[in-house]
């Protein structure tokens, strides 16, 4: 797990230490994502640099080390992931003649490159990975995404310059990097919580997307191409019968996620395990442990307040397993004293407030480890979600009952947000635990009520904040024209292909990628591994979900490993008391910004409506606190982005900079 970035000139106009400069500085700005080491290569003549921060997870030694060039000195790669079947292609390449110089996965990857071209190579990997390759001859840069958007890659164009990175801080680095905002990518924010892809909150800069590479070759524009489609992979996977029955989709399963599991345990440092005593790391610990020689260790954070708290159902799945489990207890102050850090962490925009305890957890963690196996991906995978099973029951009322009558049970169900709150939420919470406001639930029925079909009901499900920007602004949701190439029909499967190609990879993904890597933590997620994603489509949604519970084929699986009845309770997230903390704690804090910030004229927002639902969340008339940290996100991060270039720099098509 490293950190990458770098730069292609649109004419080879620096001189080499002007370009190293840059790069070095770059590379600086990824330190804490590879604390190991760091270096950068450059190429003036072709006015190309890389830079390089690396966390040595395989192969510690110095010929692990990057930016590394192959054997045959065409081809440079700079690297950031983990290839877990590194042992089973390597053998395959030593046969047609290549000498390996360490034991890393960076190289098996570089020299499957060189030897296969960079398409076939990625489609023989199994991992995570990020890289960029530049090819000496051709004088080509090619960039690559993981299948899943496990590890994230940046680009853009600043003054002809091509920009890459891990990060978007490391592009301040770059001479005349300037940017501004995206509106179209502020609509999209205020909507979901997160920047959705393949936008970032800057113009000229995107997410590359997950299954791609951009080849970007002398005189030509970018091109972007797809190697795996998850569109694809679910035609492809119900060409045939789907399996139906629990025990045979779990049956199929089991060996693809024994043997995911097993791939991710390899490593050259210490590893260990996030643990919250839920369906999917308890899962995945199970089959950890299954295949250890010695107890798998094993990390979870607990919280006074029992209504957040599920340290003690971990603790009873890790003395099942016999694990070596470590728990800490998490004071409130320490959850508060992270929030003015958040906007450093992350860069731009993003709202998931669980984002404070992920990283809480991967700093203990980070004390004994250097790598943790997480569960992530179970929920979109397998039906998961609570939205799921609303969306089926939804789709019946609307079948059955005719537009007016709905509209009419909506007009009924619009009752003052403090109604709703005030009256239903504490029973909730006393029976369920923590949840979203009432008043949040019953605006979300009424809308999906009023939907004209099931992708409309998902995308107003999934909606916070609308109707304070223009429409105008919005950018067409690209995930809904690769839904229609699937044949899905169940509304619960397309809101679950939605949520993989959106919400998984920006939100889910996106917060633990960053939140471990801030303290150089290495996270790895098997059940992403593609080849258990492709499964469970084969798997029909009978297997996954259905009145009685959900992740049905995980729950079987998990219940030949540990007794149900440590497993049976209410889902909860992994959530902070928010709703409290805006009216306590962070109360000067949230008013002041709220307050003080321009939104209509520094964001072209509507501010009068943001201080309105301040003032009803402040006097207790309603929770708004989902809503409210979105806007408070958006603003503590415009106060500290984006920021000038450094005073030191030039611009890129300085004549200061011309080689001589």
């Amino acid at each position: 797990m490293c950190g990458i970035a770098g730069l292609l000139l649109a004419q080879p106009s620096w001189g080499a230490d002007a370009l190293v400069g840059v790069a070095r500085a770059m590379e600086v700005r990824l330190h804490h994502r590879g604390p190991d080491s760091g270096d950068v290569w450059a190429d003036s003549s072709a006015g190309i640099a890389f830079a390089h921060r690396r966390l040595s997870i395989i192969d510690l030694s110095p010929a692990g080390a990057q930016p590394m060039t192959s054997a045959c000195g065409r081809y440079v790669i700079c690297y950031n992931g983990e290839i877990y079947n590194a042992g089973d292609v390597r053998p395959d390449l030593a046969s047609k003649g290549i000498a390996f110089r360490g034991h890393s996965d960076t190289e098996v990857l570089l020299e499957a490159c060189a030897r296969w071209g960079v398409g076939r190579a990625v489609e023989r990997m199994v991992g995570m990975f990020a890289f960029a390759l530049w090819d000496k001859r051709d004088r080509r840069l090619t960039l690559v995404r993981d299948r899943m958007g496990i590890k994230p890659l940046y680009w853009g164009r600043s003054n002809g310059a091509l920009l890459f990175t891990s990060e978007l801080k490391a592009l301040f680095s770059v001479p005349g990097f300037a940017p501004e905002i995206d509106q179209r990518a502020l609509a999209g924010y205020l909507r979901h919580g997160y920047v959705p892809a393949p936008l970032t909150i800057y113009r000229d800069v995107s997410k590359l997307a997950p299954g791609t590479m951009l080849t970007l070759s002398p005189g030509a524009e970018p091109e972007i191409t797809s190697y795996w489609s998850l569109s694809d992979v679910v035609a492809n996977a119900r060409t045939g019968a789907t399996i139906d029955t629990v025990d045979a989709a779990a049956d199929e399963l089991e060996p693809l996620l024994l043997d995911a599991v097993k791939g991710r345990m390899l490593s050259d440092v210490p590893l260990g395990a996030f643990l919250s005593g839920g369906i999917d790391s308890s899962l995945v610990v199970a089959l950890m442990q299954e295949q250890s020689t010695r107890p798998v260790r094993t990390y979870s954070i607990g919280f006074g307040e029992q209504a957040y708290n599920e340290a003690e159902h971990a603790k009873a799945v890790a003395a099942h397993l016999g694990t070596e489990h470590t728990e800490h207890y998490v004071d409130e102050r320490t959850l508060l004293d992270i929030i003015p850090s958040l906007a450093d962490i992350y860069d731009e925009p993003f709202a998931d407030s669980s984002q404070i305890p992920t990283l809480i957890l991967s700093a203990l963690t980070r004390r004994d480890v250097t790598v943790a196996l997480s569960g992530d991906g179970g929920d979109e995978l397998f039906a998961g979600y609570n939205r799921y099973a609303w969306s089926a029951r939804i789709d019946t009322i609307r079948r059955y009952l005719p537009g007016p009558v709905r509209h009419g049970a909506a007009r009924m169900l619009r009752a003052p947000a403090s109604a709703w709150d005030n009256l239903v939420q504490p029973l909730l919470l006393k029976r369920n635990g923590p949840g979203i406001s009432v008043a949040r639930r019953i605006h979300k029925l009424t809308q999906m009520l009023t939907a004209d079909d099931g992708d409309s009901a998902y995308r107003a499900l999934i909606t916070f904040w609308h109707s304070v920007y223009p429409e105008a602004w919005e950018a067409p949701p690209a995930a809904f024209a690769e839904l229609e190439k699937t044949n899905l029909a169940a509304s619960e499967e397309r809101m679950q292909f939605l949520d993989m190609l959106t919400y998984l990879p920006d939100d889910i993904l996106t917060k633990v990628d960053r939140a471990s890597m801030a303290h150089a933590l290495e996270v790895r997620v098997p059940l992403l591994d593609h080849r258990v994603v492709e499964a469970s489509w084969r798997a029909g949604l009978a297997a996954k979900l259905s009145k009685t519970g959900n992740k049905l084929v995980l729950r079987n699986l998990l219940y030949r490993r540990v007794p149900r009845e440590l497993l049976e309770r209410p889902k909860m997230g992994f959530a902070v008391p928010l709703e409290r903390w805006l009216r306590q704690d962070l109360h000067e804090w949230a008013r002041d910004l709220i307050v003080t910030t321009d939104w209509d004229g520094e964001f072209g927002i509507d501010g009068h409506a943001i201080r309105t639902t301040w003032d009803q969340h402040v006097s207790g008339r309603a929770n708004w606190a989902d809503h409210l940290w979105i806007v408070l996100m958006l603003a503590a991060w415009k106060a500290r982005w984006p920021e000038p270039a450094q005073a030191t720099t030039h611009d890129i098509c300085s004549p200061d900079l011309v080689a001589t």
